[in-house]
């Protein structure tokens, strides 16, 4: 059944009208597709929530939109600063400035402070204490979208360029007695963010195309080798986009820009590997046969059994980020999974297809060609042909060492990797979106003016509600007493029970700090505390704690409680695709083992090199999860490759012959699509978005510990020291005759 559907399957994507069926058949569906349905990038949702409404801050959040509605906007901070203090010029043009912003909103404005309104000398009652800083409040609508909060936060620094005389937009900190405005807080925050987001977008796309090309290039040395691959994945790229924007539309899916900035890496990074692993099977099969259908069907035969299971692999573990709570991580799930399957079905039809039809023409200037080709041709020139060299390259030498010194190999692979695995548990994470960031952006300018010429908390101050059934209790009281509180502002009582009473709570440190984080469960203990010596019952039930700083708690327990779901999901997913494919259960063991010490120690290695060369002082939280199931999944390709070819080889050879061959016989390739695959997650890095600057650096370096240590070294040294156990519980599957000992 499996050879006539092989055969049938083959005769498809490689017959003589079939290809050009299946090429025809993959343009008039991304045409179609294109025609049709909306670009995934105009469907993205930049305000899809990140918490449940389940979790404690959003349980605050719906309290306070129902009692207090009229702190629910979203806050816009036009952070005012003057290195050598402001003048009463300064402050006269401010008061002009928010009398235009209150007699003329922008869209969706919901409130501003009339300073305009306020005596010279209480408007100096507002500044900090040295004179230097002036915060003016501005409110959107709550809900509004996005793109009129930018539109907003545009229509204000054009106002300011009118009124002031020097535009305070362009001046710069460094600048003395040049009076300077940054746009903070949520509004400014998020506007900044998704600009960054969407200048990457083109840049990304640009440098993916241009990291793979080259790559394929300086490997091949075929400019239309190094086209076919990235032909297919733009083709399949064709298909994706469109694809996800009509799902997106049609109110299915989820996704932002951070999610389709990494799907785009991925595709070319996965998608080119797929290719490589076909085109190398291509390749050896001309080298032996002259009719480049028939060495397309042996190709197919070789590999697609390989691709398949190494797509499968990653498409279910991506999936699986279907389970995490967190939204930003369970928006990748969809974009990711679908494109990686996608890519895999245009590796198993549409490049078998193309190669098929362009041949050894693909490999130009260097075309592989059988013996007898080649005496025919040297026949032509008059010369006479050399016998074929006996070639031992690295990957046979490789081999070599590995048979002959597995002991000493594995050790100190392990050792290597140990190490680094060490450092993981040093990492310091951090979930202050902020931080994120590059320094010169304005919003974080303005957040960094106010934490040092103002208290840190007044930037985001905690949400403190209680519900007091009407009884006195000494919740304010209890709140100054806490050493990391700075200021409680008076109660205020709800707008529909007078029994729910808000206070907002500055605390004395950084609100987006670790530290800040841990102080929230302290927080609801001693307001329970408080309502429980007043005498109210269910004390716990009636707290409810808010803010950012909450909110990044929650973030915390909500990433933590998905690592703790998914990622033993994930192996286990994993785990059986092997042994279905393997039918091992020691090689899927051993399998997993390795790639799971190969993540940790790319944590570990990120680590060292983010923070101890390039002073990263935390990363973010949400980070070893992205990494987790990207290496591995990833790593695991590679591993099935490999391993793939030692079995098939072991069923005419020698368990230990198998080997050298293996090792050998994909080597080349895996390096070549390791590379690729290191270099596009390495593109990440050029952004200016640290969350992805590290996530890519800590993924790179995954893919290259699996691509230089644990494929080549460390899994076949395991594979020569357990011998016909690596097969375990199958039946003999080595050859038989006499086996070849690692001493040979």
């Amino acid at each position: 059944m499996k050879k006539k559907w092989l055969k049938i399957y083959g005769n498809t994507v490689s017959g003589k009208k079939g290809r050009w069926v299946v090429i025809f058949t993959w343009l008039l569906l991304a045409a179609v597709l294109n025609m049709t349905l909306p670009q995934a990038n105009t469907q993205k949702n930049e305000m899809a929530a990140n918490l449940e409404s389940t979790s404690p801050s959003q349980q605050a959040k719906k309290v306070a939109d129902m009692e207090f509605p009229a702190t629910s906007g979203i806050p816009a901070l036009l952070t005012w600063y003057k290195s050598t203090g402001m003048t009463n010029e300064d402050l006269s043009l401010i008061q002009k400035y928010s009398m235009e912003l209150d007699k003329n909103p922008v869209n969706s404005q919901d409130s501003v402070v009339p300073f305009y309104q306020f005596p010279l000398p209480v408007l100096k009652q507002q500044l900090s204490q040295d004179g230097t800083t002036l915060i003016l409040p501005v409110t959107f609508e709550k809900g509004t979208d996005k793109e009129i909060i930018a539109d907003g936060l545009s229509a204000f620094k054009e106002k300011a360029e009118s009124i002031f005389p020097q535009n305070p937009n362009k001046a710069k900190i460094v600048d003395k007695d040049k009076l300077l405005l940054r746009i903070t807080g949520p509004a400014g925050i998020s506007t900044d963010a998704t600009a960054l987001f969407s200048q990457g977008d083109l840049s990304l796309l640009f440098g993916t195309v241009a990291i793979v090309l080259i790559l394929l290039l300086l490997i091949y040395r075929s400019p239309i080798l190094a086209l076919i691959p990235l032909l297919g994945v733009g083709i399949a790229y064709g298909v994706i986009n469109p694809i996800l924007g009509g799902i997106a539309k049609a109110g299915w899916v989820e996704f932002d820009s951070q999610a389709l900035s990494i799907m785009t890496v991925l595709l070319f990074g996965a998608g080119t590997d797929y290719c490589l692993f076909l085109i190398s099977q291509f390749r050896n099969h001309l080298l032996e046969e002259k009719d480049k259908l028939i060495a397309m069907k042996l190709s197919l035969k070789g590999a697609s059994g390989a691709i398949a299971m190494s797509g499968l692999t990653v498409v279910f573990s991506l999936l699986m980020l279907l389970l995490s709570k967190y939204g930003a991580i369970h928006r990748f799930a969809i974009p990711f999974s679908l494109s990686i399957l996608i890519m895999m079905l245009a590796s198993l039809t549409l490049i078998p297809a193309l190669l098929s039809i362009i041949g050894r023409a693909s490999f130009y200037p260097f075309l592989p060609r059988t013996r007898e080709m080649q005496e025919e041709r040297a026949k032509k020139k008059g010369k006479t042909l050399l016998p074929p060299k006996n070639k031992q390259g690295i990957g046979f030498r490789l081999g070599n060492l590995i048979v002959k010194k597995p002991i000493h190999l594995m050790v100190i692979t392990l050792l290597f990797l140990g190490v680094f695995a060490f450092f993981s548990a040093k990492i310091v994470y951090t979930y202050d979106t902020l931080s994120a960031f590059p320094k010169d952006m304005p919003s974080r300018e303005g957040f960094n003016i106010i934490s040092e010429h103002f208290n840190p908390g007044e930037l985001a101050p905690v949400q403190v509600i209680v519900q007091t059934d009407g009884k006195t209790n000494t919740v304010k009281d209890d709140l100054e007493e806490l050493t990391y509180v700075d200021l409680v502002s008076e109660g205020k009582k709800g707008a529909k029970n007078i029994d729910i009473i808000s206070y907002n709570v500055e605390m004395n440190i950084n609100p987006y700090s670790n530290k800040a984080m841990a102080h929230i469960p302290d927080l609801h203990k001693t307001v329970k505390n408080s309502l429980t010596s007043a005498g109210i019952t269910n004390a716990s039930q009636k707290v409810w704690i808010g803010g950012l700083t909450a909110e990044q708690y929650d973030t915390e327990q909500t990433t933590n409680q998905d690592s703790n779901i998914i990622i033993p999901i994930v192996l286990s997913i994993i785990a059986v695709l092997l042994l279905v494919y393997l039918r091992s259960i020691t090689a899927t063991a051993y399998l997993i083992g390795t790639v799971l010490l190969s993540y940790f120690s790319a944590l570990g290695l990120g680590w060292v090199l983010l923070h101890y060369i390039f002073g990263v002082e935390a990363i973010q939280g949400f980070i070893p999860l992205y990494a987790f199931v990207f290496i591995v999944a990833l790593g695991e390709d590679y591993n099935i490759f490999m391993i793939s070819s030692i079995w098939k080889k072991s069923k005419r050879l020698p368990l230990f012959q198998a080997i050298k061959e293996g090792v050998s016989e994909s080597g080349s390739v895996i390096t070549s699509a390791g590379l690729i695959l290191a270099g596009t997650f390495a593109i990440l890095t050029t952004l200016p978005i640290q969350v992805l600057v590290h996530f890519g650096t800590i993924t790179a370096i995954g893919v290259l510990l699996d691509t230089f240590i644990v494929r080549p070294l460390l899994v076949p040294s395991i594979t020569v020291l357990l011998g016909e156990w690596a097969f375990w519980p199958s039946k003999k599957h080595f050859a038989d005759g006499e086996r070849t000992t690692a001493n040979e």
